[in-house]
């Protein structure tokens, strides 16, 4: 017989060392002992497309074939993964690892089992193994090309990014020094947030006969209709799962909240359809819920009943204690160049688009935890961790940059040149080298990909417009109305239509909010109308011949505030709807779950009270273009008269309105912060005002810890982020301001930027990231203790009450224990928590190791802008078109001012606007460049005036203003 020729193994051609025989399993313990009897060759094929043979016993167990696998692979953690093959049903099966693989293969022979993930976590970085996270970005890869993990093209784009990276030796090795281990880490971030991730489908119809798929995750049992989830049975809702013929049961536990019924039923196309499914959910329960792998049922004497079926292996807890815990020496594990073939061409399903925009931030669950190459000591020595350390993820001291999503640090795109392979759907991936970041850490703030074909904008465009700066200043007045307006339609149509379908809103939120919004959407409706027919007219796009009568704004302007006085008691009222939905909120549990859930809605961009607040915070705009008319024009302007006497008339409101403007700010911003919170009641209490909020490094005992601190006028909390479905921060202390002493302290302690916060009971050593930084927070605490002093500590009392009450830490003994270990508690209440959106001010600033205060959010009111901007990346070719919203410290992108929420956001906090320079080959007028590290965005306005105003207003959300201005905006600003 021919020898067959040697090829290497999976483990080997990742630069693997030989075992020697050595099972990595059972440290220090041969392979598993093969029975005696015949023996016959196993086809399995690896999740790289090769294919192993491996020589066994017919009566060995399908453990025996699988531990046999793990060890080739020199697999630690192999308990993620499995064996399947086609039965003679033509049925996907698992092998049963109890049973001998003569009864389970009919004719092992002609019979291919494939190796692949089984249990799929929540969360990759529950996987301590560089090889094991490297096999599951290769199912991944799989899945994607094979069309089981379906998404859309912007998910897909970001996926191919990663994949490309992480098989191009050459390519990482011009950026940065990246890793293909660092892109597998990403890869997997951005797949575990689709929600067909791990998902396995089986067909099957509910009691009316639709149709229906069924899935198991390792939170329970999952309902789809085709590639949407429309269901799901938590395992601690799930009573008992069992099947009867093809009718596949899930008993629910008693729950008087719920609208199902006791036991719901699917029927599905077989027996052993049912029987499959069955099993794979039993499997999943165990591994992802028992401490233990559950011990075998004692057989009866006479007969059975029902299926001896059992899970067998061990659970995900007793696998990660095994990692942790092993005192042998690992085997070292370093990845080399990767074959660009890892995906396979499939059937084209959508085209690609030649434009995709990458927003630098996204939502969703951020996880403060250090990447794979945090791990080791450089690019290239990629050692493990030793016996007994911790796992990589969690022992990063580091603070995170920005995402979510998503303030990501994902890697560069770039097609692969010279290869037609690594294609997803037929088609290439599209080119984004140099538009993502370029550090450690994927985040859940990044945002949906923007792409669209028939939006890009070719050089030839050119569209001529007025060149005269008041009709700027006007256009600027046109694209706000129409964003302001689709603000207002957020409360007038999308809210009110949630809450007029349902009671739990009393009839005094409702009178008081929709009664005082409906009148301001049907006039600022009118005047919207009018001011697009003046700019037609003044572009000359009807009626040319009369249009020189018609260049100017001031007469429309002076006509509607005019007419908005006798609106002036409606917004007086909306400091009223802003405490109402408050009190409304506390008073019924639902309306809060209502309100709450709207907020994670797309249309509802920035948190709904913000929305409540529009009204005011537009008079501002409006009083601030009038100014910049009135100075543009001379006084024997034609209009020149009707913008004084417009803004005399808005100045006169807004001076009437500023004083419950303030307060109502510092409302808002007092319960959105309650929102981002836990472990606190009292936050919100009469007297208090916020200050400032950011990041900044506690000195323990373990060292530089990045905690949380939100500064208020008479006490400063310092909190940290846990790995919650909430995304919240734990508050685990207070310092009280009243008789608190602030210091210096970079040379005491030998750590930068250090200062020392003395108070009554403790004394705490922070760090800030940066010397302005630093500068920023002990002038803001400063004059926060200076007004402490002024006031009799009311409020710090009350709010240590409520940390007592809550039994957050008081004592500084406690409030250092709370590291590790009290973050990784918190997630034993995982699903009893409720969602939280996570790209909020607080979280931006988290990742992007930065604060603002807030004179910072009181700017940026009055800095909002939208209109058309031409975006380009780095490396792209042409300019895309788009419509730009910016609030809230962030870029909002739709394709058309008429669409009702964003397709993608993009925080400013942390990056720096500036000019482009020659040798970025720029060769347009009117272009400022957003960067980032390595987040390069270039936008392109149409004029001079459009140009400098989105400088201005970028500027306000990148650079933070004097706490000096705390106390001067207080004061009505002269008219």
């Amino acid at each position: 017989m021919v020898e067959p020729e040697h090829r290497a193994s999976a483990a080997q051609r990742l630069g693997a060392q030989e075992t020697l025989g050595i099972s990595t399993l059972d440290p220090g313990h041969r392979p598993p002992t093969m029975p005696p009897g015949r023996h016959v060759s196993i086809k399995i094929r690896m999740l790289d497309d090769t294919e192993e043979v491996f020589d066994v016993s017919q009566r060995a167990s399908g453990k025996v074939v699988f531990d046999l696998v793990c060890t080739h692979l020199n697999l630690v953690e192999g308990d993620y993964f499995s064996l399947e093959y086609q039965d003679h049903h033509k049925m996907m099966v698992w092998l049963d690892l109890l049973k001998p693989i003569v009864k389970q293969l009919r004719r092992p022979k002609h019979t291919v089992l494939r190796f692949v993930v089984k249990f799929f976590p929540p969360d990759h970085t529950q996987l301590l193994e560089e090889l094991t996270r490297y096999l599951f970005a290769l199912q991944v890869k799989h899945d994607l090309a094979c069309g089981r993990l379906a998404c859309n093209d912007s998910s897909a784009a970001l996926l191919v990014s990663h994949i490309i990276q992480c098989t191009s030796l050459c390519y990482f090795m011009c950026h940065l020094g990246h890793t293909p281990a660092e892109s597998d880490y990403q890869l997997l971030e951005v797949a575990r947030r689709l929600e067909l991730y791990g998902v396995r489908l089986h067909p099957a119809k509910d009691r009316e006969g639709s149709k229906l798929s069924l899935a198991v995750a390792h939170t329970g049992v999952l309902v789809f209709q085709g590639h949407t989830k429309i269901n799901a049975f938590n395992w601690s809702k799930v009573r008992k799962l069992s099947f009867k013929r093809k009718r596949f049961l899930i008993k629910l536990r008693p729950d008087l909240n719920s609208s199902y019924q006791d036991t719901l039923e699917f029927l599905m196309g077989s027996r052993d359809c049912c029987k499959v499914f069955w099993k794979i959910c039993v499997e999943y329960h165990a591994f992802f819920r028992l401490f233990e792998e559950p011990k075998p049922k004692p057989k009866p004497v006479l007969f059975t009943r029902g299926s001896s079926f059992r899970f067998s292996g061990r659970t995900q807890k007793q696998v990660i204690d095994y990692v942790k815990d092993s005192e042998f020496k690992k085997i070292p594990f370093e990845s080399v160049s990767r074959a660009p073939g890892d995906i396979v061409d499939s059937p084209p399903r959508r085209h690609w688009k030649e434009s995709v925009l990458v927003s630098a931030e996204d939502p969703s669950a951020l996880r403060t935890r250090s990447s794979p190459s945090s791990q080791r000591n450089g690019a290239h020595s990629e050692e493990r961790p030793g016996p007994g350390a911790e796992p990589g993820p969690a022992r990063q001291p580091h603070p995170e940059h920005l995402n979510t999503g998503v303030v990501s640090n994902s890697p560069h795109l770039s097609v692969s040149s010279g290869n037609s392979q690594g294609m997803v759907n037929g088609q290439k991936p599209v080119e984004l080298c140099g538009h993502s970041p370029d550090g450690r850490q994927p985040s859940p703030l990044t945002s949906p990909l923007l792409n669209d074909a028939g939006s890009v904008r070719t050089d030839d465009e050119d569209e001529r417009f007025p060149t005269d700066k008041a009709y700027f200043i006007a256009k600027e007045l046109l694209t706000t109305e129409r964003t302001y307006l689709k603000d207002l339609e957020v409360v007038t149509v999308s809210f009110q239509n949630l809450v007029g379908k349902d009671d739990a809103a009393p009839d005094s939120l409702k009178s008081t909010i929709f009664s005082n919004f409906d009148p301001l959407y049907k006039f600022h409706s009118g005047f919207l109308r009018e001011v697009e027919q003046r700019l037609a007219l003044w572009e000359g796009r009807s009626n040319a011949h009369i249009k020189g009568d018609y260049q100017r704004i001031g007469d429309v302007m002076l006509k509607n505030l005019q007419g908005l006085k006798p609106l002036t008691a409606h917004l007086q009222k909306h400091s009223e709807a802003l405490v109402e939905l408050e009190k409304a909120c506390r008073g019924s549990r639902r309306l809060e779950v209502l309100v709450r859930d709207f907020e994670l809605q797309k249309v509802c961009y920035i948190p709904l009270n913000v929305f409540i607040l529009r009204p005011l915070h537009r008079l501002l705009h409006y009083k601030q273009i009038l100014e910049r008319l009135c100075k543009h024009y001379p006084p024997t302007h034609v209009d020149f008269r009707d913008c004084r006497a417009a803004l005399a008339d808005v100045s006169e409101v807004v001076a009437q309105l500023h004083g419950s403007m303030i307060k109502m700010e510092n409302f808002q911003k007092l319960l959105e912060l309650k929102k981002d919170l836990i472990g606190i009641d009292s936050l919100v209490t009469p007297g208090r005002e916020f200050i400032r909020l950011g990041c900044l490094s506690k000195l323990s005992g373990k060292g530089l810890q990045q905690r949380m601190f939100f500064l208020f006028n008479d006490v400063l909390l310092y909190t940290s982020r846990g790995m919650t479905a909430t995304n919240q921060f734990k508050v685990h202390g207070q310092l009280p301001l009243h008789d608190m002493t602030i210091r210096e302290s970079e040379d005491e302690w030998g750590v930068p930027h250090a200062f020392t916060l003395v108070g009554q009971r403790q004394s705490v050593v922070v760090a800030a990231s940066s010397l302005s930084e630093m500068e920023k927070w002990m002038e803001d605490i400063k004059m926060a203790i200076d007004l402490a002093e002024t006031s009799n500590g009311h409020t710090a009392d009350l709010l240590a009450r409520s940390l007592t009450d809550n039994k957050s830490t008081t004592e500084d003994s406690c409030a250092e224990a709370e590291s590790e270990d009290d973050l990784m508690a918190s997630r034993t209440s995982l699903e009893r928590q409720a969602p939280h959106r996570g790209n909020t001010t607080v979280h931006v600033c988290w990742h992007r190791n930065t604060s603002v205060s807030m004179v910072d959010f009181s700017i940026a009111v009055e800095n909002q802008l939208s209109g058309n901007l031409l975006r380009k990346f780095k490396n792209s070719n042409g300019w895309q078109k788009l419509w730009v919203v910016f609030t809230n410290f962030s870029l909002f992108f739709y394709k058309t001012h008429q669409d009702d929420y964003p397709l993608a956001s993009l925080p400013l906090l942390g990056y720096s606007v500036t000019i482009p320079t020659e040798s970025e080959n720029i060769h347009k007028d009117y272009v400022f460049k957003l960067h980032f590290k390595s987040h390069v965005y270039y936008f392109r306005s149409e004029s001079e005036y459009t140009f400098e105003r989105w400088m201005e207003v970028i500027r306000s959300a990148t650079v933070s203003a004097s706490s000096t201005r705390i106390l001067s905006r207080k004061e009505p600003h002269p008219y």
